[in-house]
């Protein structure tokens, strides 16, 4: 079997060959075509947004907020892709609003835009409520993350996060998209 198959190989290959022989003295000769640029649709490698799609208004502050998250996932020299998982989990967290204690209200010892906790390591509470800190730290986790790039959003942020609600993260990623392709360039 393996001689049959070799064979059968080595005919494929010769055919090639002599098909390119014989055409290519031909096709050199042919008249030259009017060439003309193709316009290709290119699809995203990012999944589309899953669920019911939330939307806010933002004020001064998380447009700034949204601008820090921006600049750090450029320092870190990450893709955009990134930045709209950043924003869509800062979104959800805190609506984007660097928060600090909230008293009876606080999760816990969570603050900042990402509502990270000194007692789970994320650094200290002025560290976690410095927008580029703590962005810079979500980013450390989600690097962190085989396949980040091509998960859902809400699985990428999850497994960063650790939250009680792990597909609330998938309702925001429309406007995180929207946000990061307005701002990237600013």
């Amino acid at each position: 079997m393996n001689t049959i198959f070799r064979k059968s190989m080595l005919s494929v290959a010769g055919l090639a060959f002599a098909g390119g022989v014989f055409a290519g003295p031909i096709a050199a000769h042919a008249n030259p075509v009017d060439a003309k640029p193709v316009a290709v649709a290119v699809q995203s490698a990012a999944p589309k947004p899953q669920g019911e799609q939330s939307h806010i208004s933002l004020n001064d502050e998380q447009t700034a907020n949204v601008k820090a998250i921006i600049a750090a996932t450029k320092k870190a020299g990450l893709p955009e892709r990134a930045a709209v998982i950043s924003i869509a989990t800062s979104l959800q967290e805190s609506k984007l609003e660097n928060l600090g204690h909230l008293g009876d209200m606080n999760d816990h010892d969570s603050l900042g835009l990402f509502q990270q906790r000194p007692s789970s390591g994320w650094g200290t509470p002025e560290q976690i409520t410095d927008p580029e800190y703590s962005t810079t730290a979500f980013l450390k986790g989600l690097k962190q993350v085989d396949g980040w790039q091509d998960m859902a959003l809400t699985d990428a942020a999850q497994t960063v996060q650790v939250s009680a609600y792990p597909d609330a993260y998938a309702q925001w990623e429309q406007q995180a998209t929207d946000l990061v392709a307005q701002h990237w360039n600013s």
